[in-house]
């Protein structure tokens, strides 16, 4: 069974992608000539996903010249937060109004995504039709670029948990369904706030990938990537 919806998270400020986001929102920003949200978008596509709502505030008006420009290969609609930031949580909670029961990827595009990931979300959705239960793809830190990047959880036996080693990094992907949000009080809020609480009840499932992991965290590793050097070294990003 394929999973058929996605939210690509796109409405950050790019603070620390400055000053390359002043006129620029950050998921537009390339990576061997190919914006960051594109690859979001296409590996959600590749995958098999139909639908994919993307929200959006900064620079509204670039993000969606830019999507409808684009044949991406699936119906794509808008969440607008310009109003509002909704965080991470509401975001989700509102961009996916329109997925009813359906399971969804939730898959943000500061990650530098590629086809290499194709089998990892394969992996990923049967863990989550196991149990129905949110299902997270986690990295080992040591695999991360940046050394800086303290980990979020631990993983053993593929139950998700926090404590003093926290040897894995989110990188980024998710699969959930609305039924984990909906009882959710206020209207902006955190995917933090819910994977605590499913952390107390060990009900968080993950999986960790094998991949390198590189993550757009500062315009300095932007400059590094997009080097010529970098470019030949890193033709699987294509």
């Amino acid at each position: 069974m394929n999973i058929k919806h996605g939210m690509v998270l796109a409405a950050g400020l790019g603070k620390r992608m400055q000053p390359l986001t002043l006129k620029t929102p950050k998921p537009l920003l390339e990576i061997n000539n190919i914006s960051l949200i594109e690859r979001a978008i296409n590996l959600l596509v590749n995958h098999g996903v139909t639908e994919i709502s993307i929200n959006i505030h900064y620079l509204p008006e670039k993000s969606q010249s830019f999507l409808k420009n684009k044949n991406f290969k699936t119906k794509i609609s808008i969440s607008s937060e310009v109003d509002l930031l909704l965080d991470t949580g509401g975001g989700v909670l509102e961009g996916t109004k329109n997925f009813n029961d359906n399971p969804f990827f939730v898959i943000n595009p500061d990650t530098v995504w590629s086809k290499r990931y194709l089998e990892e979300i394969k992996n990923l959705e049967n863990i989550y039709f196991q149990n129905n239960k949110p299902s997270l793809l986690l990295v080992n830190k040591d695999l991360s670029i940046d050394p800086s990047f303290n980990g979020d959880f631990n993983l053993k036996n593929g139950k998700i948990s926090k404590g003093n080693e926290n040897q894995f990094i989110f990188t980024g992907l998710h699969i959930t369904n609305r039924s984990f949000l909906v009882e959710e009080k206020s209207k902006v809020f955190s995917m933090n706030k819910i994977w605590n609480n499913l952390i107390e009840d060990e009900n968080l499932q993950g999986l960790e990938s094998n991949q390198k992991f590189y993550h757009l965290n500062t315009f300095d590793w932007l400059d590094e990537l997009n080097s010529p050097f970098k470019k030949e070294k890193l033709k699987w990003m294509l």
